[in-house]
Order: structure tokens, then C-alpha cells, then sequence
């Protein structure tokens, strides 16, 4: 059916994905420190392969989903910092995120939690943020 049955000229990326039921797709990149270092895969490689298996798929459903992957799977900590939530055997993994733009969603870093995310680690992605804002070429991970 012609989209202006259904909106206003114009709107035609709403119904395409009301109609498809697909979001498209975003780009999922790794935080990098200044000396090229990847706080995420440093934690991630620490972990089971069965954490890692359930981490991934998060990681998967953030970019198959981007800004609409709500609770159970994620949530908004504070100041733009939010959390891929992940668990398994009574262990809660917490992946820390960010966006930037309509460009990228951002992974700061990895924790294992007890019972809320600590704050020093919401700062901790806060100053990555800005340091991946500031220049996001430097801190974007490459793998060689």
C-alpha cells in the first residue's frame, strides 16, 4: 500500500518499520585508552566462555536493536551511561554503554555486580564518553 494511507509525506522510515518490524541495524564499537589498550576485551577475556556466550548475545541485541532495547536486556544508568544486562549461575554481568550520535553505540567497559552498579564505574564510562566525544578516532578500537 502507498504510504500516504497510513502518515503524512515524509514519514516513510515510521512505517517501514512498523511494517518490517525491523529497526535498522547499529554499529556497535569498542572503547580504546589512549594507549590502545580495550577495557572491554580485557575484562570480556577474563570471563567463561559461558558468560562470554551470554555477553555476546546481548552485545548482538544491541545492535539489532540500538536505542529500543529496554529491561530485561538494558537499561539507562544515569547521564547517558547505560547497561547491557546479562547473568548466569546468580552472577550479573553488566556491559557499560554509550551512544554516540545516531552513529555508534559505545562500549565503555565490563563488571561483575552484586546488587546496583557501583558509581566510581558510571564515572568511570562518564570520562570515557567525553574522551570518545572529544575524539572518537583515538578511542575507537581497531584490531590488528
Amino acid at each position: 500500500m502507498p504510504c500516504h494511507f497510513f502518515c503524512a509525506p515524509g514519514c516513510s522510515f515510521a512505517i517501514l518499520r512498523i511494517f518490517l518490524g525491523k529497526v535498522p541495524k547499529t554499529k556497535v564499537v569498542l572503547y580504546q585508552e589512549q594507549d590502545g589498550l580495550c577495557p572491554f576485551l580485557e575484562w570480556f577475556s577474563s570471563l567463561s566462555s559461558k558468560a562470554q556466550d551470554k555477553c555476546f548475545l546481548r552485545l548482538e541485541r544491541l545492535r539489532d536493536m540500538g536505542h529500543e532495547l529496554r529491561r530485561p536486556e538494558a537499561d539507562l544508568l544515569r547521564d547517558g551511561i547505560y547497561e547491557l544486562r546479562a547473568s548466569l549461575r546468580g552472577v550479573h554481568y553488566r556491559i557499560l554503554y554509550f551512544f554516540h550520535r545516531d552513529i555508534a553505540a559505545v562500549v565503555s567497559h565490563g563488571i561483575v555486580k552484586e546488587r546496583v552498579v557501583p558509581s566510581p564505574e558510571i564515572e568511570r564510562a562518564i570520562k570515557r564518553k567525553q574522551s570518545y566525544e572529544s575524539a572518537p578516532s583515538r578511542h575507537t578500537y581497531q584490531e590488528v
